[in-house]
């Protein structure tokens, strides 16, 4: 199998004192450097798939660009190892006072999460049911997922379906990545839902208010501070959803039993 975003390994598994030889295959981690104008800018930790919607979604969180009309060109050096974007009106200075996220893979991040933010005015609902049903969706849909685990899946979502889907070994990354897809493919993420396989942090809940998805869902944990942020940027957040039950931390007015 010959795929991008996983690698084959041979490991020994053990059940007992009993050892076998398997073959299988582990997430691909690799570093790419973002060049800005011919400018050197910043380097991520991310999978090696489709890197332009994760440029494209880390440039919009970073406040660089709002449209991808803004892009001239993404050109990527032949290992794929610098992506060099061209933008018709560079800032007059890149952000450079950067933030170490709690994200996995050493998230960076040039705004603070607590950047004022407008609020999310939007009046969608859901079902407790429908919101168990989309993150199923999510985990039976993640390609790399399915063939190596180790990695975070981000979708968004109306009330009744997943409409993009994106992995990478980053959950920060995977959310830019849900971004970029939709900016390229002219999808609104006003009024959606996205739901994330990893822990909601601070610069998460602020990529979801800037995006304008008043209902973010995780299988796992929020943290205090985004639970903060969630209450401030009237957005509902949703924690540890299972098959059949899940944790409403703010917002509870959005979902319906």
């Amino acid at each position: 199998m010959d795929e991008r975003g996983i690698v084959p390994v041979r490991y020994q598994t053990y059940v007992g004192d009993t050892s076998f030889d398997q073959e299988g295959y582990v997430v691909e981690e690799v570093g790419v450097c973002i060049h800005i104008n011919g400018h050197p800018w910043v380097n991520l930790m991310c999978s090696p798939h489709a890197i332009e919607d994760l440029v494209l979604g880390f440039l919009r969180g970073e406040g660089i660009i709002t449209t991808p009309d803004e892009v001239l060109e993404i050109a990527f050096s032949p290992a794929e190892s610098c992506v060099d974007v061209w933008l018709r009106e560079p800032p007059d200075a890149l952000p450079s006072r950067l933030t170490l996220t709690s994200g996995c893979g050493g998230g960076v991040t040039f705004v603070s999460p607590t950047e004022e933010v407008p609020a999310v005015r939007h009046n969608l609902t859901v079902s407790p049911a429908s919101i168990c049903q989309l993150m199923g969706n999510v985990v039976r849909s993640g390609r790399l997922y399915r063939q190596a685990r180790g990695i975070h899946a981000a979708a968004l979502a109306d009330a009744e379906q997943v409409l993009l889907l994106a992995e990478d070994i980053g959950r920060h990354n995977a959310v830019d990545r849900v971004w970029g897809q939709a900016m390229r493919a002219g999808v609104e993420t006003r009024g959606r839902i996205l739901l994330t396989t990893g822990r909601v942090s601070s610069e998460m809940l602020r990529k979801a208010a800037l995006m304008g998805a008043p209902i973010v869902a995780s299988r796992t944990s929020p943290t205090s501070l985004s639970v903060e942020l969630a209450r401030h940027w009237n957005i509902t957040l949703i924690g540890y959803v299972r098959r059949n039950g899940l944790r409403v931390y703010t917002g509870e007015a959005r979902v319906r039993a």
